[in-house]
């Protein structure tokens, strides 16, 4: 259907394709991968038109039709949400005026048997047809449905189009693109602003279209339920395959394998060659031999070793400081923006160790929850923190705090300390900052760029609470593999808010619904959570059967457990439940003391009472009763701790 031949880009002597050819063909559902600055958007806008190649041909049929959603750029009328979409539907529009024309011409005529009235009857039935595909018999239940699909609601239908956020404008975009139906579909990126339940419905959409589908993400999870075609871009060349990603990274691994064998069994066999030609090049009675082997060399044709893309950095979270067992506890907490309300009564509590997911449709509170968590909101109700919490949160938003004067080296070099400050280029290459890049002053860099620096930042700063809002957005596969793996190793407690389900995977081991106003735990990851939503969703099963599988589910999230009698196990929870509120209690103690030490230490700077002899004494013996006091605290705090670890090893085994 799209023919590309011998395309060549290049740019400041750099080859972002140098002299590369493939197919799309009809339903392909296409994959295109690779690391940013690779050229996935510029293949899509070379397909698209939008651009030209410097040299090679792109071939397509004069009358395809190609829909193209970028990454930004969009820009939308005054019109209504509805009108907006429905007016973009030219071809409908005008196949609707051709179906009435041709009906009307027919009427007229009554030459039933003429060439020309058969020629008019089969051009209606082809209209006809390509109409009904087209969903033009039901064109306001398809953009109702496609809407909705998207995550809008139906009183967002009449809201001006131009009112909407940058995320939601894209959507309509997006909504626009799938309901003209087009022979090829370009998207570049366009789960970044989907929340899971929007991704799950373009997913199935997708698998059913009857077209060609071309796809740039760094979503795993996306790529692999929506194509089974990829091709990587690396370093200028492209590895095509008829597979989907997961099963296309294996391949490209056994692949690169078997030519590096080959590649060392012909160097040794060319090491051999050429030490006979060296030793007997001198004699007469093996010339012959020699200059055969000569010729041999000069004939073979040598394996060449891929050039690859491997730059990648390992990083690991400073030392965690520890917190107390009790990281934060909120109770009654309510959020409203003037008569808007947000979020009611809400009850959350987190421990040391938790590693959470909020996910939800866009607008149900998530960010607004993460925000107020992170101290950055007012609210009604009560929130406490335990002891020893040191918070680290990063948005969309939190980039805009960088300081603009500083370069991209400067904003890591402040923060980076220990064996970190050697590998700073390596850091900020992992977050796609090179080169003379890393000289950049923060105020001349895109929100992306910014987003990335902040998120590098905050790997290196010690902190036991950590809130991502949206984190993987911007990122890459490579800078995503980074993040996660420094997270699967961070000692402290989670908080991520994020609809990439392949990153949350293995890294949150709990997960929170944001719906109606309120919240609904999950005691279980991503994997756990989007099974039981799904059946809740689909009314699949009745409530006493949905209390009865998500137990039986739960009970296999917790290995072993099926040893442990269930009376037996109440008892280790009770144990539990008990040793988090002595710990709880000791930490009051401890804080209380600590109070009554720094309140004496500011009464020895007093003269007078320096210069009171029997007064100093008397506060000296309390002084000293107090630091053995909370010696003995800290220990018990610490008795305490090793005792519930115990625990709860035993209730894991």
């Amino acid at each position: 259907m799209i023919s590309i031949n011998n395309l060549t880009i290049e740019y400041s002597g750099r080859f972002i394709f140098n002299d590369v050819s493939f197919n799309i063909n009809k339903n392909e559902k296409v994959g295109l991968i690779g690391r940013n600055g690779s050229g996935k958007t510029t293949l899509l806008r070379l397909i698209y038109g939008s651009e030209k190649p410097h040299s090679g041909i792109i071939t397509k049929p004069n009358d395809l039709k190609i829909g193209y959603l970028p990454q930004e750029g969009i820009t939308l009328s005054e019109k209504l949400l509805f009108e907006e979409v429905k007016s973009s539907l030219i071809e409908i529009t005008r196949i609707e005026q051709q179906i009435k024309d041709i009906t009307k011409h027919l009427e007229k005529r009554i030459d039933y048997d003429s060439e020309e009235f058969i020629k008019l009857t089969q051009k209606l039935s082809e209209t006809t047809h390509r109409f009904d595909i087209l969903g033009g018999y039901n064109l306001d239940g398809e953009i109702e449905k496609v809407l909705k699909g998207l995550g809008f609601e139906r009183d967002e239908f009449w809201r001006r189009s131009n009112e909407f956020s940058g995320g939601w404008q894209m959507r309509i975009e997006l909504a626009k693109i799938l309901l003209q139906r087009p022979d090829c579909i370009l998207l570049d990126e366009p789960t970044n602003h989907l929340d899971i339940d929007s991704i799950q419905w373009l997913e199935n959409y997708l698998k059913n279209y009857e077209s060609s589908v071309v796809i740039v993400s760094h979503d795993k999870s996306f790529l692999d339920n929506v194509t089974q075609k990829t091709i990587e871009i690396s370093m200028g060349k492209l590895y095509i395959m008829n597979l989907k990603y997961s099963d296309f990274l294996k391949a490209r691994e056994e692949q690169k394998q078997q030519i590096y064998n080959q590649y060392k069994a012909q160097q040794k066999e060319i090491e051999q060659t050429e030490r006979f030609i060296d030793r007997f090049r001198y004699k007469a009675t093996l010339a012959s031999r020699v200059q055969s082997r000569i010729k041999q060399l000069e004939k073979k044709e040598l394996i060449q070793i891929e050039e690859e893309d491997n730059s990648e950095i390992v990083v690991k979270f400073p030392e965690v400081p520890r917190s107390g067992s009790m990281v934060v506890s909120v109770r009654n907490l309510t959020k409203q923006y003037g008569d808007k309300l947000v979020l009611n009564d809400i009850n959350f509590e987190l421990n040391r160790g938790d590693r959470v997911a909020f996910v939800g449709k866009n607008g149900e509170g998530k960010t607004t929850f993460t925000k107020i968590l992170a101290g950055l909101e007012n609210f009604e109700g009560v929130i406490e923190f335990g002891m020893n919490v040191r918070i680290g949160y990063y948005s969309q938003n939190q980039a805009d705090l960088l300081d603009s004067e500083d370069t991209v080296f400067e904003v890591i070099d402040r923060v980076a300390t220990g064996d970190m400050r050697t590998k700073i280029r390596s850091l900020l290459g992992a977050f796609l900052f090179s080169g003379d890049s890393i000289y950049k002053k923060v105020k001349v860099l895109s929100g992306g760029e910014k987003s990335r620096l902040a998120l590098a930042r905050l790997l290196l700063e010690p902190i036991n609470l950590l809130l991502l809002d949206e984190p993987t957005n911007h990122l890459d596969m490579v800078a995503k593999k980074v993040l996660k793996n420094a997270l699967m190793d961070f000692g402290g407690t989670l908080v991520i808010v994020s609809h990439d389900r392949d990153f949350l995977t293995d890294v949150t081991t709990k997960t929170y619904l944001f719906k109606n106003k309120s919240i609904k735990e999950y005691l279980g990851d991503i994997s756990y959570f989007l099974n039981n939503y799904n059946i809740e969703n689909l009314a699949e099963l009745n409530k006493a059967e949905q209390f009865s599988k998500s137990q039986k589910m739960l009970e296999r999230e917790l290995p072993g457990k099926d040893k442990i009698k269930r009376e037996e196990q109440k008892k280790i929870q009770r144990e539990i439940s008990s040793a988090h509120k002595k710990i709880k209690r000791i930490e009051e103690e401890i804080s209380s003391i600590e109070g009554d030490i720094i309140k004496i230490e500011e009464e020895f700077a007093n003269p007078e009472i320096m210069n009171d002899y029997e007064l100093m004494n008397q506060k000296a013996s309390i002084y000293n009763q107090l630091k053995k006091e909370i010696d003995e605290k800290y220990q018990e705090w610490e008795d305490l701790h090793k005792h519930l670890e115990r625990i709860e090893g035993t209730f894991g085994k």
